[in-house]
């Protein structure tokens, strides 16, 4: 049974949706192609929320839902290739990649620390109405369990999420059924990093020919293995203290008393992953040889912070 009401398209459930995603809380809602578990993408902490909820092995990159397309624009840097792809496909089942823009506000913890932001306009009315009153962008990947099926109808998301949602706009089936295309446009040239209703022909039509990743390199989609962010500086794990050179970021009671910043002081979870890659990014200084990390639990969400970290630290 689900903790969350099922809300059915109203002005009342709509505002009630709008207020709690304002305020920080889990919202499901349909779009065309699947049931989404959104978010506050700008808010860290609403994201972090949805690792948890999602039970998400790691930080792979969310994407982050607008109302229409100017919107989008005002978020990413579009080339004239990503405009002509965004004029045409959105709104619809199409998710693009391109760079953030300088003072995009989605939170670092929202691209996976990536200088990329993967955007989409869905085409669903209930979703688009939403987003346009929330008026900020919203990360919301499919409203289930990492690795289980995605969800199509209203009833899935409260068997599988119904206590971790505060509500679920209740819109009936989803009509594509399948999560969206993904195309990178941050690169040298376009790469297909997840086929969807908006297929390859089709891209091609625009871009011209539209490459495959290589199952090695690191990728910047939702779903796919994998940031390349990581610190120009070295990381080291499961510190106890900062050597020369080093600056050191706390958890828990370790560092306590220091001085030095903390994930969490409290040892929660869900704020350590919220504060990662900005602690990071704000951490990685010049003059500074090192970050020295304090040891993670690695239950819970600790997990999808020690697999982030192990990657920052991993030699290069």
């Amino acid at each position: 049974m689900t903790d969350a009401p099922l809300l059915a398209t109203s002005p009342e459930a709509l505002a009630s949706a709008v207020e709690a995603l304002l305020s920080g809380a889990l919202v499901a809602f349909p779009t065309e192609t699947v049931y989404g578990l959104g978010a506050d993408a700008t808010n860290e902490t609403a994201v972090a929320r949805i690792y948890e909820a999602k039970r998400r092995p790691s930080f792979n990159p969310l994407i982050s839902h607008v109302g229409d397309v100017e919107a989008a624009f005002a978020l990413g840097v579009f080339g004239p290739e990503a405009r002509a792809l965004a004029e045409r496909y959105w709104p619809g089942p199409l998710t693009i990649v391109v760079e953030r823009a300088p003072d995009c506000p989605i939170a670092w913890l929202t691209s996976s620390g990536l200088n990329s932001i993967a955007l989409r306009v869905p085409a669903h009315p209930l979703a688009r109405d939403l987003l346009r009153r929330v008026a900020r962008p919203v990360a919301a990947p499919s409203a289930n369990i990492s690795g289980r099926v995605s969800p199509t109808e209203a009833g899935h998301v409260a068997v599988e999420l119904g206590d971790q949602v505060t509500l679920i706009l209740d819109a009936g089936p989803c009509a594509v059924g399948i999560e969206s295309t993904v195309v990178d446009l941050s690169g040298d040239w376009p790469l297909l990093l997840r086929p969807g209703a908006i297929t390859r022909e089709m891209l091609e039509e625009i871009l011209g020919e539209v490459g495959t990743p290589d199952a090695a390199a690191p990728l910047a989609s939702p779903g796919m293995l994998a940031s390349h962010y990581a610190p120009n500086c070295l990381v080291r794990l499961n510190a106890a203290a900062p050597r020369d050179g080093e600056v050191f970021l706390g958890f828990g009671a370790t560092g306590e008393g220091t001085g030095s910043p903390s994930l969490s002081a409290a040892g929660d979870l869900v704020e350590a992953a919220a504060n990662l890659f900005r602690m990071l990014r704000d951490l990685d200084q010049p003059g500074i040889t090192g970050i020295a990390v304090a040891p993670v639990p690695e239950h819970g969400l600790g997990a999808a912070i020690n697999d982030r970290l192990r990657r920052a630290a991993a030699p290069r």
